[in-house]
């Protein structure tokens, strides 16, 4: 197992939970499947794994609940599952700092790719922005960009405002990586779930906006501004 990608697997169904793990350990993953909340903590803080993928509604501690407690924890990858497309599951669950969700019923091999693509992403920063944001006019120092009370250190992985650290998630700190490369330059939506989320086809876009909200909360509401119909760009 320490040499395998270890995904803890929430899920109450027998059936989806016994057929999920058995395609996930096809794929060569190690896999710590249980079946409710309480049992989901229990086995996150003992085994930390490398990802989470919890479903939404279980038993005992729902999957949203559970949700915050690994990021109160961790800023270890959590893709939640929902047997619904509904706004209100999906927007909870990334509000309660998940990076993604897949929506059930799913294919196995999109459930795969996902997986990957979120623990692509989680393995690196692309520290090569830096050069992008200097050329766009950022104040710039030892890989350190600077936006009014705003640092943004690119080498440390690190972003402090007013001189006080500021906690993000990989995915947030990607997304704040993106905006600083191009202050000022309006992101749509679609080029960001390009480039933060590695989507190669149409993906939602409420993954995005959450997203952007989050990390308006950490850096200041004022900072990212939104430009209708367009997308979103950071104040030079």
């Amino acid at each position: 197992m320490a040499d395998q990608t270890h995904v803890l697997f929430v899920e109450d169904d027998d059936v989806i939970r016994e057929a999920t793990q058995l395609a996930l350990e096809r794929d060569g993953f190690a896999v710590t499947a249980m079946p409710d909340g309480l049992s989901g903590l229990e086995a996150f803080r003992a085994d930390r794994p490398d990802i989470a993928l919890l479903d939404v509604m279980v038993p005992g501690l729902d999957g949203v609940s559970l949700c915050r407690r690994i990021r109160d924890e961790s800023t270890v990858p959590v893709i939640m599952l929902s047997a619904r497309a509904d706004s209100i599951d999906v927007v909870l669950g990334l509000e309660a700092g998940a990076d993604d969700y897949v929506t059930k019923p799913f294919d196995g091999a999109v459930l795969v790719a996902r997986i990957r693509a979120v623990l692509r992403r989680f393995g690196h920063a692309g520290g090569a922005r830096a050069g992008r944001a200097e050329e766009a006019g950022a104040a710039a120092d030892g890989g350190v960009l600077t936006f009014g009370d705003l640092e943004v250190d690119t080498e440390g992985m690190e972003v402090r405002r007013a001189g006080r650290p500021v906690a993000l998630t990989p995915t947030e700190m990607r997304l704040l990586l993106e905006f600083s490369s191009a202050p000022g330059t309006v992101l749509s939506r679609d080029k960001l779930l390009e480039r933060v989320w590695d989507y190669g086809w149409g993906g939602d876009t409420r993954v995005v906006d959450v997203h952007v909200q989050r990390l308006r909360t950490k850096i200041g509401q004022d900072r990212i501004e939104t430009v209708r119909g367009f997308g979103y760009k950071l104040k030079a």
